[in-house]
């Protein structure tokens, strides 16, 4: 036998288990009658780490304890748990004709304070009988069990001994007794049948009732007044008065309040079996009730190991030292252009169609293709087919529905969700009473802060597969918009349709997924001052897409995952100028044409249950017409090694290539920037995964990324310069080729490919570091995680020297900090519901500053002298320049849950950077001249306060 010291339970080795079976006899048995009562008579025996052997005295001593000549002890070492309280299992009333009757072994995981933290099947005997005994096991109490005086968590075995009910034999017409009392007992709040709940009335106290797999009952009890009392493991007991007649049922529907509110009762997926080198999987409410996110899943992706930030607040994370735009967005393997609303804002798709999200922050599968970063993959929700629900809510930035009902006859769901901020037009009308009053008969251009979002899915069951249509999309515009005909106009706006069919069905021994998708992308940028200056830029761009997957097991050891993908864009720009003339003119030309497409495939090879080797390959073209092809070869390799039950090794190792980026996915870049060449990079990575102490998970990983060749369209990759620059140019003028790269074209029109003389953006790079992840899962009514991450990110930058009074004396070339690059990153998310249902969660944020080269403010200046010996900054070289302070931020979230008969109402406060704690984002650098220098700090305090109710049903 083994048994386990507080804080070291794990699994048991395969002695400890031999042991086990020896000496587990007689297991602890529960015996079930007609209702699967326990019996609390018979006595249990625990196991886990440290095995345990009987004295001829009948005590239980650690193996190596020290045994005395009368084989007695020197101490007793372990008294083991006892039943307190019993958890009836009932007999599923659908199995009583078959009359199925038999033991359900379990093995249960009992912890410190005598409660059942997990429970396994070991043996089953029936699939209802098996359910019937999990879902009544973690309701049984113990006294805790003790190792050397000290309570401990132990594992034990358990038997459900279920017999089938004697049915009553008929004498005659008139001895069934009728049916008095009928009906439904489900959950308050979310309306869900319990299924095994138990109806006892006090006055036939040995005649109880269970309620069958659709929470419904009948009972066939005398007329009178009876007290019903009714129990549902996980829901506090409710008693009913009701008036039975003899002649006729009554007919009811009891709702029962459950102990803890979970409004996140969703159909899931179990998570995908790891064969990968790194993934963070986050459920329910690690999605939605992390502090500071506006209960946004998209936005927890922030608080990962590996994550770095444009700004706080800004949810375009920066993975791995990669560039944002290098990490890719996905909905169930859909690309996603945008993902966050005004940068600040939520996400483009609503919570409730989330149901989790898989982030990989190196070395993704080959499936995600075209990236050289990590992917972030939003698996959506499974329709549920049991009723209709629906969700609402509204808070400070905007307003948003959700709801979905089947139709059961035909196999059909449908799903329907939107949002519109509204709010943000509060906030603009803020700024707008800030402005100084406007001349007399003029009114001050309005502040536009708008946008909005839609959802909808269709999905149809047709034969053993599914059929699904799902359509989304996402519009924002900012800016300021002109009151009056003299006023000036500056508008920004983006916007994105995708409309994807998808169909999934069991074709041989595997599964066949075949999919398109049709998009519509609109990026635009309106200028006006009149009378007559006016420039309108409409990018839109086509997108057609269709994948291909099949995974299959090609043996017991072996399965191949492979597929397709086809991506087509074709964009167009309309060109609307007016200078200094009535007549405005409007251009429309296409700007790029653009076809990639790839094959992939891995095969996972799992000799044994310890080892998992995952070798993959992808090959993609990317074509820009009319004679542009890149090609790229892309071999993966991942390895994982399960050292113990509870600790596994891994490693992995691959090539990965994508079209020149931006700051920010924009339509055109990633097509028209083909004929710049392809950027490419080995990500190499290793760690370990341990499951500790009482659910607590452990991960460490270390990764190694050389950027081969980088292509990054940013005006802070370098300080601009070209082949053969005149080191004297001024200090306000850009080089020659970014003067022209920056222009629409030589007679202002939109300009030919050739006619662009782009600057040299091709550099390479190379990021490293360590990521440490503690993670508690969703249980206990907590959850919670800590991350830090040390790393490294770095390019070869081009830069310019400076002399002692800041004039320009030359240039070089060095590896230095990327202009994102963070040292130290360490996030630190708690949440806990309590008993009555208020949940307070917290977040404390802490990294280190970027380098100040000036990408959101000014690049370093020292004191120095000007020409006529007084004071002045002179601007440092950009390999000596300062990091900005670091920044530290605590998030807080505070909501409270009421449960009624058919809905459940929250209310929420939710804030970042609570303290409102300011971010340097770089120094003014004032005085010179003969006035005193001074350096003031820039940056704000960036605070998302938001305060909302949402309704369920």
């Amino acid at each position: 036998m083994a048994v386990g010291r507080p804080g070291q339970m794990a699994g048991m080795t395969a002695r400890a288990r031999v042991a086990v079976l020896a000496l587990l006899w007689p297991v602890l048995g529960a015996h079930a009658e007609e209702v699967g009562t326990p019996d609390a008579g018979a006595q249990p025996a625990a196991h886990s780490e440290q095995e345990l052997q009987r004295t001829d005295a009948g005590d239980w001593v650690t193996w190596d304890a020290p045994m005395s000549a009368d084989a007695g002890t020197s101490q007793p070492a372990f008294v083991p748990p006892a039943l307190l309280a019993d958890s009836p299992a009932p007999y599923p009333p659908e199995l009583v004709p078959e009359r199925v009757a038999g033991v359900v072994k379990l093995e249960v995981l009992v912890d410190d304070a005598g409660e059942v933290e997990t429970a396994t099947l070991v043996e089953g005997l029936h699939p209802l009988l098996d359910r019937a005994a999990l879902h009544a096991a973690p309701s049984l109490r113990f006294t805790p069990a003790t190792l050397e005086g000290q309570p401990v968590a132990v594992r034990l075995f358990f038997e459900y001994r279920f017999e089938a009910p004697v049915p009553v034999v008929s004498e005659g017409p008139a001895s069934l007794a009728p049916v008095t009392l009928k009906g439904l007992v489900r959950a308050k709040g979310n309306r869900r049948p319990l299924v095994g709940a138990t109806l006892v009335s006090e006055a036939l106290p040995d005649a109880p009732v269970q309620t069958d797999v659709e929470g419904r009952f009948e009972a066939r009890w005398p007329s009178g007044v009876h007290a019903v009392r009714i129990f549902a493991p996980g829901h506090k007991p409710a008693v009913f008065r009701e008036g039975l007649k003899g002649n006729e049922a009554l007919e009811v529907v009891y709702g029962l309040e459950p102990l803890i509110i979970n409004p996140y009762e969703t159909v899931v997926r179990g998570d995908r079996e790891r064969t990968e080198v790194s993934r963070v999987t986050l459920h329910d409410a690690e999605l939605r009730e992390v502090p500071g996110t506006m209960g946004d899943p998209f936005r927890v992706v922030m608080l990962l190991p590996g994550v770095g930030s444009m700004l706080s607040g800004v949810a375009y994370p920066v993975v791995r030292g990669s560039q944002p735009a290098a990490t890719g967005y996905f909905l169930d393997g859909i690309r996603v252009p945008i993902l966050f609303h005004l940068f600040l804002g939520p996400a483009v798709i609503h919570p409730d169609f989330i149901d989790a999200i898989d982030f990989y922050p190196g070395s993704p599968p080959p499936r995600y293709g075209r990236l050289m970063g990590g992917a972030i993959d939003g698996r959506l929700s499974r329709p549920r087919d049991d009723r209709v629900h629906g969700s609402a809510y509204a808070d400070l930035i905007n307003a948003g529905f959700f709801i979905e009902t089947p139709f059961k006859d035909t196999g059909t769901n449908v799903s329907l969700a939107g949002r519109y901020s509204y709010t943000p037009w509060l906030i603009a009308l803020a700024a707008n009473q800030l402005q100084a009053p406007p001349p007399p008969g003029r009114e001050n251009p309005k502040v536009v802060l708008d946008f909005w979002d839609y959802q909808g899915r269709v999905e149809q069951k047709v034969g053993d597969g599914t059929l699904r249509l799902f359509a989304f999309g996402s519009s924002d515009t900012f800016g300021t918009r002109a009151q009056d005909p003299q006023g000036d106009t500056a508008l920004q706006s983006i916007a994105f349709h995708r409309v994807d069919l998808r169909h999934r069905h069991p074709v041989g021994p595997g599964e066949l997924e075949v999919g398109g998708t049709w998009g519509f992308d609109r990026f635009g940028v309106v200028s006006r001052s009149p009378p007559n200056d006016a420039t309108e830029i409409h990018i839109d761009q086509g997108h057609w897409s269709a994948r291909l997957g099949y995974t299959a097991p090609l043996s017991s050891s072996v399965t191949l995952r492979t597929g397709a993908d086809l991506e087509h864009k074709r964009a167009i720009v309309k060109l609307l100028q007016q200078e200094n003339s009535p007549v405005e003119e409007l251009e429309v030309a296409p700007v790029a044409l653009g076809t990639s497409m790839g094959a992939w495939a891995e095969l996972v090879w799992q000799p044994n249950e310890k080892w998992a080797v995952v070798p993959g390959l992808r090959v993609d073209n990317y074509h820009l017409s009319p004679s542009i092809d890149r090609r790229a070869l892309e071999p993966r390799l991942t390895v994982r090694h399960k050292m113990t039950e509870s600790l596994t090794l891994k490693g992995g190792a691959g090539l990965f290539h994508q079209p020149p980026t931006t700051l920010i996915s924009l339509p055109v870049v990633d097509v028209g920037s083909l004929l710049l060449g392809l950027q490419q990079g080995v990500q190499l990575s290793a760690g370990a995964e341990w499951k500790a102490w009482r659910g607590l998970e452990v991960g460490v990983d270390v990764y190694l990324n050389p950027m081969l060749r980088t292509i990054e369209l940013t005006p802070f990759s370098d300080e601009g310069l070209t082949e053969g620059e005149d080191p004297a140019t001024p200090p306000g003028d850009s080089p020659p080729g970014l003067r022209r790269a920056a222009q629409l074209g030589d007679g202002g029109g939109i300009p030919n490919r050739g006619d662009i003389d782009f600057p040299d953006f091709r550099s390479r790079g190379l990021a490293y570091g360590v990521e440490l992840l503690l993670r508690h899962p969703l249980g206990d009514n907590w959850f919670g995680w800590l991350s830090y991450s040390l790393q490294r990110s770095t390019r070869r930058t081009r830069f310019y020297r400076y002399d002692a009074e800041g004039h320009r004396v030359g240039e070089a070339e060095a590896d230095l900090p990327f202009a994102f690059d963070q040292t130290h990153i360490l996030n630190l998310v708690l949440s806990y519901k309590f008993a009555n249902n208020v949940t307070l969660g917290g977040v404390v944020h802490f990294n280190t500053g970027r380098p100040e080269y000036g990408t959101l403010g000014t690049q370093t200046h020292r004191p120095g002298q000007d020409g006529a010996g007084r004071p002045s900054w002179v601007k440092s070289d950009r390999d000596r320049v300062d990091r900005l302070p670091p920044f530290l931020r605590f998030d807080v979230r505070l909501s409270k849950s009421w449960v009624y008969d058919t809905f459940s109402l929250e209310a929420y406060l939710d804030m970042l950077n609570v303290t409102l704690r300011r971010e340097t984002l770089g120094f003014e650098y004032e005085g010179g001249n003969g006035f005193p220098l001074r350096k003031d700090a820039v940056g704000l305090p960036i605070a998302l306060p938001i305060l909302g109710v949402k309704g369920r049903y």
